[in-house]
């Protein structure tokens, strides 16, 4: 599903060129769920930018689905993978303040310009998956951070994607809020979507099936997480 071949990511800093990721090589399937972690400056968020085609490597190689992804792909082009590749979940749940909660769901299917009555529908079906659909009518600013991040997950999902991406996910949340939105994703993966997750927080990172450890732009460990799931 993700092949990563000797990344390379620089970024100029006024008169040095600051070297972030020094040949990623990960390969991930179809169905794992990896969570990537590493301290402050380790790359993390810059290799998800750059899974998430909201970035390109400098050197190296990589394919999203058979599809070769680099600095030549025209945005028209990008937005498109994007459109049907990739959900993206994030930590400040980047929901529109003046759009109610189907609404926001709806959102990335006006970008594929699928007409109103059937983005609306489909948004219900996936407010009902997160256990939102009474909440439907409601503004972010009237949901729980719970309730709001189960809206992001709602519009990363309405689009079919093969890989969900997350970024710190549960970084705003309480520890029980952050329980019931890990088990919802480990059920979203259960039904075999791909999740990639980048985290700080260990114990959410021990309920993936995989850690990717990075430090300083190199991966230093990546291991395969035994673990009974319910």
């Amino acid at each position: 599903m993700i092949s990563l071949k000797n990344i390379h990511k620089y970024y100029d800093t006024g008169q040095n060129k600051l070297h972030v990721l020094k040949g990623i090589d990960l390969e991930i399937k179809e169905g794992e769920m990896v969570a990537i972690m590493g301290s402050s400056g380790s790359g993390k968020s810059t290799l998800l930018n750059i899974l998430g085609i909201l970035d390109y490597a400098d050197s190296g190689e990589y394919f999203l689905d058979g599809v070769q992804i680099g600095k030549d792909l025209n945005e028209s082009k990008a937005a498109n993978y994007r459109n049907r590749f990739l959900g993206f979940v994030f930590q400040s749940f980047n929901l529109i303040g003046f759009k109610n909660a189907m609404e926001n769901v709806a959102l990335p299917l006006y970008y594929q310009k699928i007409k109103r009555t059937k983005r609306n529908e489909r948004a219900m079906d996936f407010l009902k998956k997160v256990g939102l659909e009474n909440w439907a009518t409601h503004m972010p600013n009237e949901l729980s951070g719970g309730q709001k991040q189960r809206v992001a997950i709602a519009r990363a999902l309405v689009t079919y994607p093969k890989v969900i991406l997350a970024d710190e996910p549960t970084g705003a949340l309480d520890s029980q809020t952050t329980l019931e939105v890990i088990k919802f994703l480990q059920e979203i993966n259960d039904e075999g979507k791909t999740i990639l997750m980048v985290t700080h927080e260990l114990d959410v990172a021990k309920q993936c099936k995989r850690i990717v450890y990075l430090k300083d732009g190199i991966i230093e460990r990546d291991e395969f997480i035994r673990q009974n799931r319910h």
